[in-house]
């Protein structure tokens, strides 16, 4: 089956001093989604930014928001994040709500539903929530920070994922998270990923955004 491959730029990555310009930037330089690292010190080891500030950012996008939310009882902030403007909506399996209630209210609150996997947390540990979701993220680094090398050894969790997938009958989207850059983004794709999501490898590029969007989506065969 042919899947359309997008690119989710993580504006965790951009000058964070001029992130309404990085979102400018997006719009115009080929983006089809913006990604939103939301972190809560607790989770993970960092604290970036909260529904305020997505709504903020949102209101000058004309791209899809997909918001990672990378913190402890996602169920809280749903709702913020969602009326924030964000069209997507992941959670770690991980985390300590109940996943399928976690699931459930995000669809109806209206946004698409994914679920986030760490490096070292089997996918049978998402495999029975597979049939309830729009995404499965991938993540191939540990999730807090960005700029780290990408942990290849896990692009095997893709073909899993949508063995899984396609065994239920069901097309979901397959985003890879962490390190993805114009070397290693056709295995992913190849592997089965529909998302990427890259960071320093659109806004710290010698090209700037638009011309390293253009090089990830050459090498990604799109």
């Amino acid at each position: 089956m042919d899947r359309k491959v997008k690119i989710a730029p993580s504006i965790l990555s951009a000058d964070l001093t001029n992130l309404g310009d990085a979102i400018r930037i997006l719009n115009d330089a080929g983006a089809d989604m913006v990604h939103l690292d939301v972190m809560d010190g607790n989770f993970v080891p960092n604290i970036t930014f909260g529904p305020a500030f997505a709504r903020q950012l949102k209101a000058i996008s004309k791209i899809p928001f997909d918001t990672h939310l990378m913190i402890n009882h996602p169920m809280r902030y749903a709702r913020e994040f969602i009326e924030a403007g964000s069209d997507w909506l992941t959670f770690h399996v991980e985390s300590e709500d109940n996943p399928t209630q976690t699931i459930k209210h995000i669809r109806d609150l209206g946004a698409k539903v994914g679920m986030a996997v760490n490096p070292c947390t089997p996918i049978e540990d998402l495999e029975p929530f597979i049939s309830e979701l729009d995404m499965v993220v991938i993540m191939t680094v540990n999730p807090g920070f960005g700029g780290q090398k990408c942990m290849n050894e896990h692009f095997s969790k893709i073909s899993e994922v949508r063995r899984l997938a396609e065994k239920l009958g069901q097309d979901i989207e397959i985003e890879v998270d962490g390190g993805i850059n114009e070397h290693n983004v056709a295995e992913v794709v190849k592997a089965g990923a529909t998302i990427f999501v890259a960071g320093s490898a659109v806004f710290k590029g010698k090209r700037g955004p638009a011309g390293e969007i253009a090089a990830l989506k050459a090498a990604a065969g799109i």
